[in-house]
């Protein structure tokens, strides 16, 4: 009796466990759909190159609201991103003129890795997001990036300050916990890690047995391989016609 009360307290331990991480796990793939990053690229990193860069990038984050108005869905702000790709090259373009720079700018949207990142009382989880991508000249500088929408990076003497306001509008209150308390999730985001590089080693092993099955139950080209048959051992010839 003592065993099975043991067990059944086990199992309710992991259940709200895998509950919780399932649970946090979702909330991050919502928060990373439903945001836009934006990811600028320096020329170089010469104190010229990096000091334009930054003015893009405030001149972008100046824009934001006004390139898109009125996406009230990821759906929306993606399409708005595609269909604005030229406005915020030519944006970017400007700027540069305007500093005497014959660079030529660059503008891409695409899905990509980013780390952890703060901006002032706002902390974006690390994962995969759209971005928009601006390239400067050869982008071989260091790069810079931040919230494009919703605008939660707002350019204020030389540094960006979070827009607490517009978070508290755009995201549901446990988004909002996570994106302003992340030590508080912390031991979280480390299970989280740990139960996706686990699924993701059961799938390579499924992956590998199968694979390996395929190549035993399939012979190269030109081979001949035998398989017992109700008469005896039968013998077939697979190959490439030619």
């Amino acid at each position: 009796m003592r065993k099975i009360e043991i067990a059944a307290s086990i199992g309710l331990i992991c259940a709200i466990f895998f509950g919780s991480v399932s649970e946090l796990s979702q909330t991050l793939t919502y928060l990373q759909e439903d945001v836009l990053r934006l990811h600028i690229l320096a020329n170089s990193d010469s104190e010229e190159d990096q000091a334009l860069k930054l003015k893009v990038r405030d001149t972008l984050l100046e824009h934001a609201g006004i390139l898109f108005e009125g996406c009230d869905s990821p759906e929306e702000i993606r399409e708005r991103a595609v269909m604005q790709k030229e406005t915020i090259r030519l944006l970017a373009q400007e700027v540069l003129v305007q500093n005497g720079c014959d660079a030529e700018v660059a503008v891409q949207l695409v899905h990509m890795d980013f780390d952890e990142k703060q901006y002032d009382e706002i902390t974006m989880p690390a994962g995969e997001y759209d971005a928009l991508r601006i390239l400067i000249g050869e982008a071989e500088g260091q790069n810079w990036w931040c919230v494009m929408y919703p605008p939660l990076c707002l350019p204020a003497a030389g540094q960006i300050l979070s827009d607490n306001e517009t978070a508290e509008e755009y995201f549901d209150e446990e988004t909002l916990d996570i994106l302003e308390n992340p030590p508080k999730f912390e031991i979280r985001f480390k299970c989280l890690e740990w139960w996706d590089k686990l699924k993701e080693k059961v799938s390579d092993f499924h992956f590998s047995k199968n694979l390996k099955e395929d190549f035993t139950e399939t012979p190269q080209n030109g081979s001949t391989i035998e398989k017992e048959t109700d008469n005896g051992i039968g013998t077939s010839q697979r190959g490439v016609s030619k």
